[in-house]
């Protein structure tokens, strides 16, 4: 669904008074990310948590996560600082931050040039989106994806819970880019 003028002043009217909008003009969550999601963005498919298990990441499908890093931010030089460990399918890239509705300018175009970077530049390279079950972010980042031309992109809604659900193992995840400092678990 292309979203008109119209349409985001819409949605913006239909929040309550004093309460954020839960979408922005653009078509994009920006607000209260942990929420049923009923269906993916247009042009994506949707691809169940056994049916992403049987694939091998990296060969098959780019895998790539897209979870926020509680509490960490990234620096200067471009790796991160971590305040959390983060676990993630094995052989995943993980993206923090890139499934935000308004990601920074910084964080946009890192994901951009790391997909570019991993895809070789095929558009047509299956790449799988995910973060957790209920997960705006990764619907947001499949929606990108697709906006930016790929026409191969499929989203785990069920994300790494569905993962772990399915007894498959998760690993420890290190962003794109690497850590400055990654804390120990509590």
């Amino acid at each position: 669904m292309r979203m008109t003028v119209w349409g985001a002043a819409l949605l913006l009217c239909a929040a309550p008074v004093g309460a954020e909008p839960l979408f922005g003009p653009d078509g994009y969550r920006i607000a209260a990310y942990r929420a049923p999601v009923a269906r993916p963005p247009d042009g994506v498919g949707r691809i169940a948590p056994a049916a992403a298990a049987a694939l091998r990441p990296g060969r098959d499908a780019l895998f790539i996560d897209v979870l926020p890093a509680e509490g960490g931010h990234k620096e200067r030089d471009g790796r991160w600082r971590l305040a959390e460990q983060h676990e993630s399918v094995p052989g995943a890239h993980w993206f923090p931050e890139a499934g935000r509705g308004v990601p920074e300018p910084g964080i946009a175009a890192w994901f951009a040039g790391g997909v570019r970077r991993l895809t070789g530049g095929r558009r047509d390279r299956m790449l799988l989106v995910f973060c957790r079950a209920d997960c705006w972010m990764s619907w947001n980042a499949a929606r990108r994806l697709r906006a930016m031309g790929y026409r191969n992109v499929w989203w785990l809604a069920e994300g790494t819970d569905g993962w772990r659900d399915l007894g498959q193992p998760l690993a420890r995840a290190v962003p794109e880019g690497g850590v400055v400092r990654a804390s120990a678990p509590s």
